[in-house]
């Protein structure tokens, strides 16, 4: 049986680094909505209303990662034009 490599990064390389882009922008997405969800479960309990603020916080949540992951992917386009 020949030695062989499962993953050679070199050959790799692109790929790898689309995956670490998609990746980055799905947990900025996901941790943006899952903050917001807990700080509005959090506040509705505390004030007394038991749907109200989790909603309006998860549209927040949604709103707020699209805005950070559109400016996380404007930086990627600006930082390939400056290469090239």
């Amino acid at each position: 049986m020949r030695n062989k490599k499962f993953f050679d990064y070199k050959q790799s390389k692109p790929w790898a680094e689309n995956l670490q882009i998609v990746m980055q922008l799905g947990l900025t997405m996901a941790g943006c909505i899952a903050f917001c969800f807990f700080v509005g479960l959090y506040l509705g309990k505390w004030l007394g209303f038991k749907g109200l603020f989790v909603t309006i916080f998860i549209i927040l949540g949604v709103i707020g990662g699209g805005v950070v992951v559109y400016r996380q992917i404007m930086e990627i386009f600006e930082d390939e034009n400056k290469q090239q």
